[in-house]
């Protein structure tokens, strides 16, 4: 279906444009069809972000739980109940607000204004305001406001690949079209603009982003754990109530006991944990510069299985560079990187003499004056040479500096331009016309080797022209962009330049390309050290494509057969895409089916990309990843992740990141699940020992807020396993309590109920406060436990945890000797005998953790 408005008037005819719109006109049209925007990101309302919040299940059991408190008057439980919520919303809500914040200072990169005629004058509006029929006047380094149709174009070069994602800028006439968020890189024109907003090239990719959102794995897995949880609560809370009015005790003192032990079944402090182990998380990878947008999103990078990466300027560098130059008398390497002219020309590693540069100078000397484009040093608090003009052009200059070239200025001051033919898509060359000092006039000539390397056009012998074509095909094949450069001197020339396009001398071959980042195959290897796929997924070109994956090492080197194209997919749609690791010429929605394939496999899936054309495919991937600096506003509001230095590597730091979240949480998990399970057996297997009552509600409380409070806490705070990019990412329908932690929570519990149990039945046969020692020992075994489950039990990377385990040993002394706390908790002191069996236990159990890490191969 086409997207052009039935208002917008025919192409202009080639005289150039006419007088545009007038306001009134433009205005009415703006009235009608709506401002020139793709479905501007509505903020969310702070009510929305909070019941999202409040909708987790544990927070629901939490809830639950208070009100039940409140109903039977245990206001001091309810209030610290209360206060867990609200740390977890708060943090939550305040995290969102806060990446959504950083997000839209990023968009201000855009460019928001065009220029028009309207009432026969140039007008520069907002890009906002840009309506259909209006006429827009394009210069280089302008960003197209709105699809049209050029009605005059001179030189005209544009970039696509924010819609295509072909690196190569695309030559333009009239009577073509132009879409919306391209980029002018070269030359002039008119336009008139045939549709705007949503009904644009960009609108209808944008369109493919409301699919909506799925749960993360781990929002998934707590939430199967919490509704556990519920129920194990719920019976649990009628078990205790029932066993207390069998043996007798009031309603009211089995309803508070059994609310009790109800808290201590649920780790209520999780969410906490969980929030503050993403939060930090967050904090963390924003300082490695990676925004998460999403709290959740941190945990969901440590299960990526499948890294989708997008090549231009994420493998590559974005920018194009001679890496290779052919001359009859051999082949010379470029080094350097960007449009910094600084580097070397070398032979097999070797300098070269002045008389091997020399025809390599002559080359590159011929391409800086047949050239267009210029260089622009680095900018203040910049690092980087930036092109001004055809990026390719931009290459050639950079080059034949590194060659010790004249300037460029200098050259166009000693071999003045009168006179050129401009590149265009049917000649496929480009030539200018210089005065030389001496009167004569010197011919430069650049273009397709096909459209250089014939015999009408030099005046080589078919010997030379065969093998430079050779030469020309096997660089093509190796991924490059290859230009054939000539020229020669004429006595005197007032034709056209492109009548003086025969008997010149071939000059050489230019191979340039956008080449592979130097961290690009590290990167990639560290992917496949930690288990994760790499899928590289392009809109270039095939060659190009198969090249960059086998010089990063995504691709063992062979055929380019291994490289599947968009064409090649619509003609085989049963085609297994999971089985393909290198996609070219692929449009947006062959993006989103590779990525919907491997999740369909049960792949937990990470996309990167910066265009419009990546933005459908970053919103349906598990992980959706933007580049911040280059990347367009749709692609930096479909993702979940944004890289504010459009670094790949960025991503396998934020994957290490989420892993030691998910490890914190499955550790914070076995400690707290392991001690509330203790506190229940505690308290069923205490009256066959001869403890009637073990503990009271407001000791078991009191156990709970030590435990679960600050120092569960601090345990989401523990640096990362120095194995967490060595193991395999976990399969996405594995349950949080699988790979064994459910074990080492069971023998955990046993072994703490068993070491408190023991130090209160000896308390009690050596005539003790038994019920104050085992409350202690109940206490110190888990806080024993904290410490046992470390990863690195000396760090000083997390100094809070040891902190907080010494700061609840002191409260819970208090409880022991403060008068306060002993009228509220019913305690009394146990002296140096009671507190020793406490010591005692703590330490059995801190050895129990150790050893469970040692026979699980210290997971977490």
């Amino acid at each position: 279906m086409s997207s052009r408005t039935t208002d917008a008037p025919p192409a202009g005819s080639l005289a150039g444009p006419g007088p545009g719109l007038t306001q009134a006109e433009a205005g009415r049209r703006l009235a009608r069809y709506g401002r020139n925007e793709v479905e501007p990101p509505r903020p969310t309302p702070l009510h929305r972000r909070v019941l999202a919040q409040l909708r987790d299940p544990l927070i629901l059991v939490l809830l639950g739980a208070a009100l039940l408190t409140i109903v039977i008057g245990d206001h001091p439980d309810a209030v610290v109940i209360g206060l867990v919520v609200v740390f977890n919303t708060t943090v939550g809500v305040a995290q969102e607000v806060r990446a959504d914040h950083a997000v839209a200072a990023l968009s201000a990169l855009s460019a928001p204004h065009a220029r028009v005629l309207r009432d026969g004058t140039p007008h520069e509006v907002s890009a906002a305001v840009v309506v259909p029929g209006d006429t827009l006047l394009l210069g280089e380094g302008d960003v197209v406001a709105a699809d049209a149709d050029l009605t005059d174009a001179t030189a005209l070069l544009v970039d696509e690949s924010m819609l295509t994602g072909e690196s190569e800028p695309v030559d333009k006439a009239a009577n073509d079209t132009i879409s919306a968020g391209t980029v002018i890189v070269r030359g002039r024109g008119a336009a008139t603009a045939t549709a705007t907003g949503s009904a644009s090239a960009l609108g209808r990719i944008a369109a493919l982003l409301d699919t909506g959102r799925e749960p993360t794995p781990l929002q998934r897995r707590l939430a199967s754990l919490g509704r556990v949880l519920a129920a194990v609560t719920l019976a649990l809370c009628v078990l205790f109530f029932a066993l207390g009015l069998v043996r007798g005790l009031s309603v009211s003192t089995m309803a508070v006991t059994a609310i009790s032990l109800a808290v201590a079944a649920v780790p209520e402090s999780l969410p906490a944990v969980v929030t503050l182990a993403l939060a930090l998380g967050a904090r963390r990878m924003a300082a490695r510069n990676a925004l998460v947008r999403r709290l959740p999103a941190v945990e969901t990078l440590g299960s990526v299985s499948v890294l989708a990466t997008d090549k231009t300027g994420t493998l590559t560098e974005g920018r194009m560079v001679v890496q290779q130059l052919w001359v009859p008398s051999g082949v010379a390497d470029v080094s350097g990187t960007g449009y910094e002219p600084t580097g070397d020309l070398t032979r097999a590693g070797n300098s070269l003499s002045p008389e091997r540069l020399r025809p390599l100078q002559e080359l590159l000397t011929t391409a800086a004056l047949c050239n267009d484009a210029s260089l622009r040093p680095p900018r203040q608090g910049a690092d980087a040479w930036r092109a001004v003009g055809d990026p390719m052009e931009a290459a050639l200059l950079a080059a034949a500096a590194k060659a010790d070239c004249p300037d460029q200025a200098v050259l166009r001051q000693i071999c003045p331009r009168f006179a050129e033919a401009p590149f265009d898509s049917l000649r496929k060359r480009m030539t200018t016309l210089h005065h030389l000092p001496d009167g004569n006039v010197l011919v430069c000539l650049k273009g397709a080797p096909e459209a250089v390397l014939m015999s009408t056009v030099l005046t080589e012998p078919p010997e030379l022209l065969d093998r430079a074509r050779r030469q020309a095909a096997l660089l093509a094949a190796r991924g490059f962009r290859v230009l054939a450069v000539a020229g020669a001197e004429r006595l005197v020339w007032d034709l056209p330049a492109d009548q003086a396009e025969h008997g010149l001398n071939l000059l050489g071959l230019v191979a340039i390309s956008d080449p592979p980042k130097a961290a690009a195959a590290t990167t990639l290897e560290a992917c496949r050290a930690a288990g994760i796929t790499p899928v590289l997924i392009t809109g270039d070109h095939p060659a190009t494509a198969h090249a960059i994956a086998v010089r990063t090492g995504l691709v063992e080197d062979g055929p380019a057969g291994e490289v599947m194209t968009g064409p090649e997919l619509a003609a085989a749609p049963d085609t297994d895409l999971t089985g393909v690791r290198v996609f070219a010429r692929t449009d947006p929605q062959q993006k989103l089916d590779i990525v919907r394939a491997w999740r369909a496999r049960g792949a937990v899936t990470a996309m990167t990309g910066d265009g419009v054309n990546d933005g459908p495919a970053l919103r349906q991937a598990d992980i959706g990843v933007a580049m911040g600096a280059r990347g367009t506003e749709v692609a930096r509001q479909a993702a979940d992740l944004v890289l504010t230095d459009d670094e790949l590597s960025t991503v396998v730091t934020a994957v290490e990141e989420g892993r030691r979240v998910y490890d914190n949480i499955r550790r914070f998990l076995v400690y707290a699940m392991a001690g509330g399970t203790a506190e229940i057996l505690v308290m069923l297997a205490g009256p066959l020992l001869g403890l009637p009552l073990p503990l009271r509600a407001g000791q078991i409380l009191w156990i709970n807020l030590l435990t679960h409070g600050l120092t569960g806490v601090a345990m989401g705070a523990e640096p990362v396993s120095p194995q967490a990019m060595h193991r395999p990412p976990r399969p996405p329908g594995q349950h949080i309590l699988a790979a064994g932690v459910w074990q080492r929570l069971l023998v955990l519990a046993a072994a703490v109920t068993a070491c408190s149990l023991a130090a209160g039945v000896v308390a009690r046969a050596m005539d003790l406060p038994w019920q104050s020692v085992l409350f202690l020992a109940l206490l110190a075994a888990q806080l024993g436990v904290a410490l046992g489950l470390r990863a690195r039990l000396c760090t000083t990377q997390n100094l809070f945890l040891p902190a907080s385990v010494a700061a609840s040993a002191l409260l819970a002394t208090a409880a022991l000797y403060v008068p306060a706390l002993q009228s509220l908790l019913d305690t009394e002191p146990v002296g140096r005998t009671g507190a020793g069996l406490a010591l005692a236990a703590a330490l059995a159990a801190f050895l129990a953790a150790r050893l469970m890490r040692g026979a699980f191969h210290g997971k977490a």
